[in-house]
């Protein structure tokens, strides 16, 4: 796989990751959802921090939820050059498809969720109870590098009380699968599969 393929299907991957959050942005206002399918809903959430909404001040109690916010995006900043020349490195030197192809969707992936943490709070006024709006004449909700990654896809496959004899979760109200993600998201998660599921081919042993 060719680096000019690679960023043909980086772009398309940020085209599609983008568009989709500037609508849900613009469209809904937080928390709002449509039901696409039963299984299926557009539900429009943002994320401040990590996986699931994690923060680095959830563990590092010292340190403001804004700091935190600061040193997060820098570090995917400073990660995305390290992935990008991962990238690089691989296609010159012809390496395998398949890990070519998953760099790709893991740098896609990022960089799309980096766009929003760095640009989004400037770029868009807030969206509770109402629809933001694109560059708007006040300014943003926050400043540069304070964005937060707008999520949309959920997929509540089951919903309802498990069986009393499960051990430890019996009898409570269970979500199946409760994360809200975007495609962002699904590329980075595709792209770690791909080396987990392909990892003989993605890392060959070399012949001595």
């Amino acid at each position: 796989m060719s680096l000019k393929k690679s960023i043909l299907l980086i772009t398309i991957i940020l085209l599609i990751d983008q568009i989709s959050k500037v609508y849900v942005k613009t469209h809904f206002a937080l928390h709002d959802s449509v039901e696409v399918f039963k299984w299926f809903k557009i539900y429009f959430i943002e994320n401040d921090g990590m996986a699931w909404g994690t923060k680095i001040s959830d563990f590092a109690t010292f340190i403001s939820d804004r700091t935190s916010k600061v040193a997060l995006t820098l570090f995917r900043v400073v990660a995305i050059f390290g992935i990008a020349y991962w990238l690089f490195d691989t296609t010159i030197k012809k390496g395998p498809t398949i890990l070519i192809l998953a760099i790709a969707l893991i740098f896609a992936g990022a960089f799309g969720n980096i766009l929003d943490s760095v640009f989004y709070g400037i770029i868009f006024n807030n969206s509770h109870g109402q629809l933001a709006s694109f560059f708007p004449p006040d300014g943003g909700y926050d400043s540069l590098l304070h964005g937060k990654v707008v999520d949309m896809l959920y997929f509540p496959l089951f919903k309802g009380y498990l069986p009393e004899w499960i051990p430890f979760i019996g009898s409570k109200y269970f979500t199946f699968f409760e994360p809200v993600f975007n495609i962002a998201d699904m590329a980075i998660s595709t792209g770690f599969i791909m080396l987990i599921v392909f990892n003989k081919k993605a890392f060959p042993k070399k012949v001595a």
